[in-house]
């Protein structure tokens, strides 16, 4: 047996058991290959730009550098082709069949005293090979910058073989052909390849246009004024003028020309530009107009309700970040409160909410944000585990919490108005995240019985001779209108919570303020809406509450039934339905997590009786009425209809008692 040998070496790769590999797993999505390949081609152009600043190639005075992406639906391709750099022999031979050699970085690495890298997209090499993940066929026609260059024709297969030779290309770039495979052909379809360009290519920083070859052309009439030098015009269409009979001011008749003849233009239908080059968060903020905010909002997000606010974000030191988010309308409770923030890199899409660069709580918000040194993976489609992401993070939510302390503290006025709409973000941000809970906390205000907003202070300080550190709160105004009128007559005051991140965000706010206590204005009945009793009053309403305990257990077929006895000062109430706190806040919870269908049985409530009610005495004075019973049952569900909606039978059941109560009145 032969002796093992010490060597070293390089590890080896099969390209043949690699290509399957990149092609199914390098991207999460097919269609991704777009960018990849559009980005390539930006790329090119941007390399060729910088030769041209380092003084080492001229660019023609009329140069018009992009990108053209066409679609042949009949023979099932797609092609790329740019105006850039081009590629001789021996860099095809290089970038293109040596996997993962990146030809951005080999160019960065080259002129690193006289370049940096802004704007180069490509860093990993493996962009390129995304087409084969929808192509069984690729070809390069390509022509370098440089001059006696060669143009060069490379093709492969989708099983990694490739021929290169001598090309045909004229003109100095780049084209790249795809010979989709049958999963998909969709891409040569002129419209799905508008919707991936518009997903990932919208704000590129060359011009890319879209067109078509094969089929039936399309053409489109113009007006003259609006005819270019690269039009092809097919027909001249004539319009005659247009005359009408018209009186003058001698009342004589005379035709008169209301619309001149005209000539339009049937053309060629244009190429289609698919980008916008200078986004919006690329300029300096203060060049940008509140249109102009507007707009961008509606034509990234096809919202047409305007934004509230927004934040332009531009950073240069310690990273380069520049982006915009918008505060949207979300006050409603029916309202999706998920947001959109599109993450770009070097205005290249690269993904929707990553939540590593996005805290949870500002994935309410919509926006765009670039940020050239993220960390990208090598699919470009999720972040490095980098404590840079983490700074990022930091950065965009400090920009967030000072932009709505600074409100606060300066537009009071403006800040109220769009509170309902800002609260359930700030809420939420609150309890996710504790340095934003820190910055924001204080700058939580409520909205009080009077329309008047207040922080839990000037609540607390307002109240502390009538109910001390206790917060009565309002879900539901309509539901809980009967509480709201009662607290309105005893100057007693509450605060609207009415969203439902608020189930959450009230344990948030007792853990932060130990000693205050919030209760729903329908928990309890405070004794401040009570009458003052004796001891002999006291003795009284227990002998009396055991009594009508037994008549409305009775009548409703409840033995677990709660019931309480109290002297009201508004005699006009015969009864109110109380949960305490601690129940309610529990059913609640089981109910938002699907765990418990309320419906409202006797035993989960109190059924609080007014003594000084007549209805009331009149059930105490005769337990064994001939009515007795279908009054306790109307009391009953009147009260609790105050607090909540009666079941469906429950409902029935109470609309044809009504019935019968009102032929007794009429009898």
């Amino acid at each position: 047996m032969a002796e093992v040998e010490e060597k070293q070496g390089n590890l080896s790769f099969n390209s043949e058991n690699m290509f399957p590999i990149i092609k199914k797993w390098l991207y999460s999505d097919r269609d991704i290959f777009i960018r990849e390949l559009v980005s390539n081609g930006c790329d090119a152009i941007t390399k060729l730009k910088k030769l041209n600043l380092m003084g080492e190639f001229d660019i023609p005075e009329d140069e018009k550098f992009q990108i053209d992406v066409v679609v042949n639906s009949e023979d099932k391709t797609m092609k790329i082709i740019d105006n850039g750099i081009g590629m001789t022999a021996d860099e095809v031979q290089e970038y293109i069949t040596q996997v993962a050699f990146s030809g951005a970085t080999d160019f960065l690495n080259k002129y690193k005293d006289k370049a940096n890298d802004d704007q180069i997209i490509g860093h990993f090499g493996l962009g390129f090979y995304s087409a084969f993940m929808v192509a069984d066929r690729v070809t390069i026609d390509t022509l370098s910058y440089q001059e006696g260059a060669e143009p060069v024709f490379w093709e492969c297969d989708s099983e990694s073989n490739y021929n290169m030779k001598k090309g045909t290309k004229e003109g100095r770039g780049t084209v790249i052909t795809l010979y989709l495979n049958d999963d998909s052909v969709e891409f040569s379809n002129y419209y799905r390849a508008e919707e991936v360009l518009t997903k990932y290519c919208s704000f590129m920083p060359y011009e890319i246009y879209l067109r078509k070859e094969g089929g039936e052309p399309e053409y489109k009439t113009i007006e003259k004024d609006e005819v270019r030098e690269d039009d092809e015009i097919v027909e001249t269409v004539v319009e005659d003028a247009k005359t009408e009979e018209r009186e003058n001011e001698n009342g004589e008749k005379e035709v008169v020309e209301v619309s001149p003849r005209k000539e339009k233009f049937k053309i060629k239908k244009r190429p289609q530009l698919m980008n916008d080059t200078e986004p919006l968060w690329t300029k300096n903020p203060s060049q940008c107009t509140d249109e102009e905010y507007k707009e961008f909002y509606r034509k990234v997000f096809n919202d047409y309700k305007e934004p509230l606010f927004w934040i332009h974000l531009n950073m240069d030191y310690p990273f380069n970040l520049k982006g915009i988010l918008y505060f949207p309308r979300i006050n409603s409770e029916y309202d999706s409160i998920e947001g959109t923030i599109k993450l770009y890199n070097n205005q290249v899409f690269v993904a929707d909410n990553i939540k590593e660069v996005i805290p949870e709580y500002l994935m309410l918000l919509k926006g765009c944000i670039d940020c050239p040194d993220m960390p990208l993976n090598v699919s470009r489609s999720a972040l490095q585990n980098d404590g840079f992401v983490k700074k990022i993070s930091d950065y965009i939510t400090k920009k967030v919490a000072d932009k709505l302390s600074g409100m606060y503290k300066t537009d009071r006025e403006s800040y109220e108005k769009y509170w309902d709409d800002i609260s359930p973000f700030i809420k939420y941000g609150i309890i996710r995240d504790d340095n934003f809970s820190k910055r924001m906390s204080e700058y939580v205000i409520y909205k009080n019985l009077e329309g008047k907003y207040l922080t839990l202070p000037e609540y607390l300080e307002a109240s502390k001779d009538t109910h001390a550190n206790k917060v009565f709160y309002i879900t539901n105004e309509k539901q809980q209108s009967q509480y709201i009128n009662m607290f309105k007559e005893q100057k007693i005051d509450a605060v609207y919570l009415t969203h439902l991140i608020d189930m959450s965000f009230i344990p948030k706010l007792e853990a932060d303020n130990k000693d205050v206590k919030f209760f729903r204005i329908d928990s309890d009945l405070d004794d401040v809406f009570k009458e003052e009793t004796s001891e002999d009053d006291k003795k009284k309403l227990d002998e009396d509450k055991d009594k009508l305990t037994e008549i409305w257990k009775k009548a409703l077929g409840a033995e677990e039934m709660d019931v309480k006895l109290e002297k009201l000062k508004d005699a006009s109430k015969p009864a109110m339905i109380t949960v305490s706190e601690d129940m309610r806040r529990m059913q609640d919870y089981l109910k938002a997590y699907g765990m418990n269908d309320f419906g409202g049985s006797a035993a989960d409530v109190t059924l609080v009786l007014n003594a000084n009610n007549d209805l009331v005495k009149y059930v105490l004075e005769h337990p064994e009425g001939e009515n007795t019973e279908m009054i306790c049952q109307q009391i009953y569900d009147l009260a609790y209809l105050s607090y909540a909606q009666l079941p469906a039978d429950e409902m029935t059941k109470f609309v044809e008692r009504s019935n019968k109560i009102m032929e007794l009145l009429a009898k």
